[in-house]
């Protein structure tokens, strides 16, 4: 059966795959009602590309112990493959403290491949193998048991197809050369400080306008408490409490219980309880923050008038080298990222300055900016000379 629903049954799996150089991986999860993903299945494929030798593991299956799943995503003599992978790894830390390593994404290489912007797993499959893969199933709930024999086929078919797609892709990066492009993608991915949240960092999310240094001091002290809050209960965010009240109380700082009752949704059995409580010792503690250590509002650099003509003129540049190299623009640089480059050259602090971005966009960008080279048509088609 490809259903796995005990822990015998895993741990002779994962053995049988122990000495395999590559394996295909996915997970399915629910996050609606919970802070952390709820990791419902895991499926997982082993060499070849027949169903034979592919599984799904029943996460929520009685008893189950996912030690031996877990100890085959930290075996580094093995590759994890792996279709956007960022959520599926964040479930893994969490889950077991570890990163699987060593990681491939088809997602991000296909990107630095050509292949489009965040291209979806039924495209790059149906364009590299010419498959069709069956999504009728993507809303399912993953929570409900048993699942039936079309869910965990659906299922089964995210690695099964994987594995194809993940040699055509690393074929086509051996050709063009670009194994080390995708290997600084790859470093990010698994890089545990990539999954880990600081709780006084998180109130950056929250859009607060123009918010005054005070109002923020209040605000990173009620987000932090509230993402430990929500971690603490395994709830969403916003079930905790809603960004809008967190502003609303940030705004009009209280100390009496009354005035957070009024708070629109609130009301004074949560303002008199220990949630109340914690929201008026946050107010206090960031009143207390001396005026130097509040944070400031995110300012975008300020665009000095006149530089639109040489954005546009950088964005032309972007198209040619994305379609010269066959690599998604939005790998290279964002419209932000070249407003930044037009504006200030060489001091702009933007990725495309840096690594395989450099050579492959960043130093013409600024040679196009000192006017060592310059952009024009010739027989319909964009070119560039030297000057």
């Amino acid at each position: 059966m490809p259903m796995i629903s005990d822990t015998a049954s895993l741990e002779a799996f994962c053995q049988s795959l122990s000495s395999a150089d590559v394996i295909t991986v996915d997970t399915e999860f629910m996050r609606e009602k919970t802070y952390w993903p709820q990791l419902c299945l895991v499926q997982v494929a082993g060499p070849g590309t027949g169903e034979e030798n592919a599984k799904a593991i029943d996460a929520l299956a009685p008893g189950i112990d996912l030690t031996p799943l877990f100890d085959l995503m930290a075996d580094e003599s093995i590759l994890k493959v792996f279709h956007a992978a960022r959520q599926d790894l964040e479930i893994f830390h969490h889950l077991s403290g570890k990163l699987p390593k060593p990681v491939f994404d088809t997602q991000v290489a296909a990107m630095v491949c050509g292949f489009g912007d965040s291209v979806g797993y039924e495209m790059l499959v149906t364009k590299l193998t010419n498959e069709r893969v069956d999504k009728g199933s993507r809303f399912t709930d993953w929570t409900a048991r048993p699942l039936s024999d079309r869910q965990i086929d659906y299922a089964l078919a995210d690695v099964t197809h994987l594995r194809l797609v993940y040699d055509k892709i690393r074929e086509k990066l051996g050709t063009n050369g670009r194994e080390s492009w995708l290997a600084e993608e790859m470093d990010i991915l698994t890089t545990p400080a990539t999954y880990d949240t600081d709780p006084r960092e998180v109130f950056k999310r929250i859009k607060s306008g123009n918010a005054r240094p005070k109002t923020l001091a209040i605000l990173r002290e009620l987000a932090a408490w509230r993402e430990e809050e929500a971690k603490r209960r395994d709830l969403p965010r916003n079930r905790v409490i809603r960004d809008e009240q967190l502003l609303e109380i940030a705004h009009h700082p209280t100390e009496k219980p009354a005035d957070l009752a009024r708070i629109r949704g609130l009301g004074a059995k949560f303002a008199e309880g220990p949630a109340g409580e914690a929201i008026i010792k946050a107010i206090k503690a960031g009143l207390a923050v001396p005026d130097q250590d509040r944070p400031r509002p995110k300012r975008r650099n300020r665009i000095p008038n006149g530089t639109g003509p040489a954005s546009q003129l950088l964005k032309v540049l972007l198209k040619m080298r994305c379609d010269e190299h066959e690599v998604a623009q939005k790998l290279l640089a964002s419209s932000e990222d070249i407003e930044n480059l037009a504006a200030f050259g060489d001091k702009a602090n933007v990725p495309a300055l840096s690594g395989w971005r450099r050579d492959v966009f960043g130093e013409d960008a600024l040679r196009l900016l000192q006017g060592d080279i310059a952009l024009a048509v010739k027989n319909g088609k964009t070119v560039i000379f030297e000057h």
